[in-house]
């Protein structure tokens, strides 16, 4: 292609890259490639060029598409080897880097097409044959490039060094040709997106993920499961102190402590969360070692931070983050534990000066303000249902509630009753409406009061379990409870809530007597002082017992037809110098990422 070809326009009649395409066989000797391997045009790098490039190199490409097949096999076995045989040095950094971005090239035709394929010639090498017994250590140096988190090294480290009239093939394979010319080969079209900044401070690290994260949603064959993904469920702790064994061909060790600390630092982007959620659903090493551990806020807040910004966030990065709370909280430890960590001035928390809330007060505030926003804005039966799902399995564990939080409490129930009231005035006014004229088909209001008032019946629900199981732990909410005590008397009657609403009741109505008792003009410490020592004074039989409440998040059935679209969303907006043309995507739409 060399010194022939100063520019890109001329490369159609480039006699090097006919013959490169064509079906003569080549000597890996043959004078040739030093011939092919130099050209005197600067590497693209943006998508302008990059359309450049596609449109002299569509001849090219398919006749190379077409007469090299028979060795896809041997190039992806090659590509594998480069990620797991190169040591990470700077010289080798972008020699890696590329060998990750061409296998996501070379899975990327999902993104062409609506249906989840299940069956292409890379998926076959992928999980059969000569690929298959590295997918152990291309998994595990994957994780690896994400918890190292290397910055791209500075310029003059590369193995190749560039040329002044512009170097040679090599280093572009080195520095960008899988945005060029593999690109073009696999995906046909540029986009104009620009990568994130923040996925330029380390490329290599980003594109190991996104490569993790499409490896393990890859549909299982016919045959055998997605070794991959059996790879990602099983592999083990370096320090665990048994020896280590498994049955799974499949199964490594790793680090924990290092996943643990990449994983805390890096979850304001969606692809980390997602492999925080995979690991925490399907490995259940990882699982047992992040419930242990003594600094679990460290994970736990950038999660809370994301549901905080939920208008800020995709739909897709505020379910990832509400699931993996779920699966935490189905956890009696870590729903005990989160009460006794104290934080200090949580910054991003705007609606109130929280100088000191424990993590589990702080948690049930995020959680009660995504319902809240979830209600005026979303109303998203998936989203409500998992965030009270997450409040009934702490509810029973709740310790020394936070006032703020006891009040939200009440006043997530406060609203919901109104919304009550207000769907049935809607839905009486409309049957009287209806009496006199039966040209229009009435709202359907039976459906959204029966939405409602499972919703309401959920929270009576997680405040009963709290004060049958921890009443003495939690005076702030029995206050917020007798202050707000009025709510609660329009369902002491209804059928739906009769039997949830006993304890409350009867909570309501002893410590209510207490206070008439002491007086009026009651200042707020003393009423927490009765409180206190009523809790004490109450007899724990004569509130009723109820089954305890607990949820455990399950995937739904065919969980890859959501899953391999967001993966692949996710390549597609950040992805490091990788550009795909919008309007051939048929997987997701553009606003789905």
């Amino acid at each position: 292609m060399g010194a022939n070809s100063s520019s890109i326009s001329e490369l159609p009649e480039n006699e090097y890259l006919k013959k490169l395409s064509g079906a003569e066989p080549i000597s890996e000797n043959d004078p040739f490639w030093n011939q092919l391997l130099s050209f005197s045009f600067t590497t693209p790098t943006n998508s302008a060029d990059l359309k450049l490039l596609e449109e002299a190199t569509i001849s090219v490409c398919k006749s190379l598409g077409t007469e090299c097949e028979d060795l896809i096999e041997e190039l992806l076995c090659c590509l594998i080897q480069l990620i797991v045989e190169i040591p990470l040095l700077d010289i080798t950094y972008n020699i890696s880097l590329e060998a990750v971005t061409t296998l996501i090239v070379f899975l990327s035709c999902q993104v062409f097409h609506k249906e989840i394929l299940r069956e292409s010639i890379i998926h076959k090498y992928l999980m059969h044959g000569r690929c298959l017994p590295y997918t152990s250590r291309l998994v595990k140096t994957l994780l690896y490039n994400f918890i190292r988190q290397e910055r791209s090294p500075p310029p003059g480290t590369h193995v190749f060094q560039q040329q002044t009239d512009g170097g040679g093939l090599l280093y572009g394979i080195a520095s960008g040709v899988a945005t060029g010319l593999w690109t073009v080969f696999t995906l046909g079209g540029v986009g104009s997106k620009p990568p994130p900044q923040l996925e330029q401070c380390s490329p290599l690290a980003n594109q190991s993920l996104l490569l993790l994260l499409v490896l393990a949603n890859l549909t299982d064959a016919p045959d055998t499961p997605n070794p991959y993904r059996q790879a990602i469920m099983s592999f083990k702790n370096t320090q665990g102190f048994t020896a280590y064994s498994s049955s799974n061909p499949h199964a490594f060790q790793i680090n924990f402590n290092s996943l643990y600390t990449a994983l805390c630092e890096q979850q304001k982007c969606d692809q980390a969360t997602l492999l925080l959620y995979m690991l925490l659903h399907q490995n259940t090493n990882v699982r047992t070692y992040v419930l242990a551990r003594t600094d679990i806020e460290n994970l736990v807040l950038p999660i809370l931070e994301i549901l905080y910004h939920v208008e800020e966030r995709n739909s897709h990065h505020v379910y990832m983050a509400l699931i993996i709370l779920l699966i935490l909280t189905e956890d009696d430890g870590f729903n005990r534990s989160i009460h006794e960590v104290i934080l200090k001035n949580i910054n991003w928390y705007a609606e109130r000066v929280l100088t000191e809330i424990s993590l589990g007060s702080l948690l049930i505030l995020v959680v009660i303000r995504t319902i809240q926003y979830n209600m005026t804005r979303t109303r998203d039966k998936y989203l409500h249902t998992n965030c009270l799902a997450a409040l009934a399995n702490m509810s029973a564990q709740f310790r020394s509630l936070h006032q703020y939080a006891a009040q939200r409490i009440i006043s997530l129930f406060s609203l919901l009753s109104k919304k009550h009231n207000k769907v049935l005035e809607q839905a009486t006014q409309s049957l009287r409406g209806s009496l006199g004229s039966n040209d229009s088909p009435l709202p359907d209001y039976a459906q959204d009061l029966n939405v409602i008032e499972e919703v309401i019946r959920m929270m009576l629900e997680i405040i009963n379990s709290c004060l049958t199981n921890s009443l003495h732990h939690n005076p702030n909410l029995v206050y917020a409870l007798l202050y707000k005590r009025d709510l609660f008397e329009q369902f002491r009657t209804h059928p739906s809530f009769q039997d949830i609403m006993q304890n409350i009741d009867l909570v309501i109505s002893f410590f209510s007597s207490r206070l008439e008792q002491a007086g009026a003009e009651l200042s707020v410490e003393r009423v927490l002082e009765i409180i206190k020592q009523g809790a004490v004074a109450l007899p724990k039989d004569r509130l009723r017992k109820f089954p305890e409440l607990k949820f455990k998040y399950v995937e739904e059935e065919q969980p890859e037809e959501f899953f391999i679209p967001y993966v692949w969303s996710l390549v597609y907006n950040s992805a490091v110098a990788l550009y795909w043309n919008p309007h051939d995507i048929q997987l997701f739409t553009m606003d789905s990422g």
